[in-house]
């Protein structure tokens, strides 16, 4: 080959060379994986990211039948329950307060199976739990589902979106074979559950307990203690700003606008954000949405938490810590709990344990006292108003030991009453009944 053909050759790669370089050059964008909206985008992964219908759970099913009342809270019931009517289709969905009767009757009356939510639901975040058919719903909130049974042999079952705070029904409707399929599996097995007993605390509010001792489980485990660097990763904008002190009640974490707080002693992390605007209010599926997605995003469900809480007033979400079986968990130091306020663009304040329990080490047979002798228990209370008592369940009772920082969760009835949970002593109802598991 000639001299003069190379060097062409040569050349002409150079130049290509080049038109590649300058085009990389020109169109060439930065890796922003590193930072979106100003916060570092490595993932902080302290527990799990979680599907809605995992958080927003029910936690209780009443089954009405022939005059009588069937109830359960066990987890694996209701997790049987909602697989089942996460493949229905639901349709027609509209307002029926005004067609449906009585609230009662629609709601706690004969056939009625009663599906119960610790607070309201907006409808439009069940779309990722439930099947609707129609592309824009009517905009409510619920905390019942109600299952017609009455209206097995129609030409289509109905099912009622319920809220027992303003009355309000909105009635739906599924095929007739999802209503056949439903009663075989559930309904005609309703008395395999325990027995309950209707309890009128006013003429609007019918509270259902169950009528014998229930059987449960005392717990006690070893906490793993969460790394605060995670959640400094986590709540703050640009983490490498922080400064880390160390002072008396723990760790204090600040930039210029925040401040966290990991209370050693206490468990306990408090995250402030005073510079978010707070007069902002979000409506309730978007202010849910939020509290959800920003635990996921920092994969920051560590335990089996769920939606208990909803205020748009003050911007606030509550997520409460459940037991293995299916009960609700109280702590008065806030030990149990996930708490949110939301400001326009981000959360102003954060409180949230700094464990995760994992395995128990030790889990006892005990037996609780009937829904009759906790009821039994308020009424002989001087100045008890059942007006005020909202609700009545069975739950735990979480303590830490100050020394070897043991969790024990102890069985206990608590009481919803002037808007506040208050435990029923295992003393007051008497002595329980321990068995070694």
């Amino acid at each position: 080959m000639k001299y003069e053909t190379v060097k062409s050759i040569l050349l002409t790669l150079l130049v290509f060379m080049s038109i590649g370089l300058t085009w990389s050059l020109w169109t060439y964008q930065p890796n922003l994986d590193l930072l979106v909206s100003g916060k570092y985008v490595e993932e902080v992964k302290m527990g799990e990211r979680k599907e809605e219908s995992k958080i927003i759970k029910p936690d209780r099913i009443l089954y009405h039948t022939e005059g009588k009342h069937y109830g359960t809270s066990r987890i694996n019931e209701i997790d049987k329950l909602m697989k089942e009517m996460s493949g229905w289709m639901f349709f027609d969905v509209k307002n029926h307060t005004e067609q449906a009767g009585t609230f009662k009757q629609a709601v706690h009356g004969n056939g009625k199976v009663e599906i119960v939510y610790p607070h309201e639901v907006p409808v439009e975040v069940f779309r990722n739990i439930l099947n609707f058919e129609e592309k824009k719903l009517p905009s409510f909130q619920f905390d019942r589902i109600v299952i017609d049974m009455n209206s097995l042999h129609k030409d289509r079952g109905v099912v009622y979106f319920a809220n027992s705070r303003n009355r309000e029904i909105y009635i739906s409707y599924i095929s007739t074979s999802l209503m056949a399929l439903f009663n075989r599996s559930f309904y005609e097995r309703a008395s395999q559950n325990p027995a309950y007993f209707a309890f009128e605390a006013t003429e609007k509010r019918t509270i259902f307990l169950p009528e014998e001792e229930t059987e449960m489980r005392a717990y006690k485990y070893w906490p793993k203690n969460l790394d605060s660097e995670e959640f400094k990763e986590a709540l703050f904008k640009n983490p490498s700003l922080v400064q880390k002190s160390i002072v008396s009640t723990g760790e204090e974490y600040a930039n210029d606008t925040s401040k966290m707080n990991i209370y050693t002693n206490k468990h306990l992390l408090v995250f402030i954000n005073p510079a978010e605007d707070n007069g902002y209010l979000s409506g309730s599926t978007n202010l849910l949405r939020r509290g959800i997605d920003f635990i996921n995003e920092h994969y920051g469900w560590t335990d089996p938490y769920r939606f208990v809480y909803l205020h748009e007033a003050s911007q606030r979400v509550t997520f409460r810590l459940y037991s293995m079986d299916g009960y609700p968990i109280f702590n008065e130091e806030g030990l149990s709990e996930i708490n949110q306020f939301w400001g326009k663009n981000a959360i102003t304040r954060l409180t949230r344990p700094t464990f995760a329990m994992e395995l128990p080490l030790e889990t006892i047979k005990v037996v609780r006292p009937s829904g009759r002798e906790a009821l039994e228990f308020l009424q002989s209370q001087k100045g008890f108003k059942p007006e005020l008592l909202d609700d009545l369940i069975l739950g735990y009772r979480m303590d830490r030991d100050p020394v070897s920082n043991v969790i024990t969760l102890e069985p206990a009835w608590f009481y919803l009453y002037n808007k506040k949970w208050v435990q029923i002593s295992t003393e007051e109802l008497g002595v329980m009944r321990h068995g070694l598991e």
